[in-house]
């Protein structure tokens, strides 16, 4: 079977969810990682077999874990095709100490959404510089602006620093790398001050992800980013 095979981290929810039933359908086989192992074994069920979709618990700020997950996927499929590197969390924090979680709780958030798609990346790329494949990245909008006493912005920024160079050593092996940058989606990380707000659906950022991995070989779309309309461009 030569379908190419795709890895989501945070693949059971949101974004990941979204771009796995997107690229179920496009013909690609999956491979689904988190952390929670009933819902992720679930929902991988409800898009295929274990000959298309493999569900693989996963916590992407653990390398011993991110690593093994890359050699299970060349060991169970023969190859790995592309890669979405988008699990993350976010927690609401305030440097004077005016509101937002405690900062006890800041840590997993940090490592989560930094060290995950750095381990992601070097746990894969390997593969993809044999397969000549593709890494995504889940980025934010929130990484290219300042938002106020905001931790997880500056997570962000961190993401689209780290495309950027991770983007720089892959030149000359043929491995692409995309950086999507959504502003405010509806998930279920969404801040209670903002569900009013104008939003995205998970879907809208699977078609980006599906339109960057769907170009040709010798195009390389570095970033997309994706807002709603009527979005406040300092939120």
């Amino acid at each position: 079977m030569n379908d190419p095979v795709l890895l989501i981290t945070g693949g059971s929810s949101g974004l990941g969810a979204a771009t796995a039933a997107a690229a179920a359908r496009a013909g690609y086989r999956l491979v689904l990682t988190a952390r929670g192992v009933d819902r992720l074994t679930d929902f991988a069920a409800s898009l295929g077999g274990p000959d298309r979709v493999l569900a693989l618990p996963c916590d992407v700020g653990d390398w011993d874990s991110v690593s093994g997950a890359v050699e299970h996927v060349e060991a169970t499929f023969g190859r790995l095709d592309a890669v979405f590197a988008n699990a993350g969390s976010s927690v609401g924090t305030s440097f004077l100490g005016t509101g937002g979680e405690d900062p006890s709780r800041w840590r997993e958030m940090v490592v989560t959404n930094v060290c995950g798609p750095a381990y992601t990346a070097r746990a894969a790329l390997p593969a993809l510089v044999r397969s000549g494949g593709h890494l995504v990245l889940t980025g934010s909008a929130s990484g290219r602006g300042v938002r106020p006493g905001s931790l997880y912005s500056a997570t962000k920024w961190a993401v689209t620093g780290l495309a950027q160079a991770i983007r720089a050593e892959c030149v000359g092996t043929g491995v692409r790398v995309t950086i999507i940058q959504p502003g405010l989606v509806d998930t279920e990380a969404i801040p209670a001050d903002r569900k009013a707000d104008p939003k995205l659906e998970p879907a809208d950022i699977a078609r980006a992800v599906l339109y960057a991995l769907a170009q040709p070989s010798t195009v390389d779309v570095n970033e997309i980013v994706i807002r709603p309309v009527g979005q406040d461009p300092f939120k």
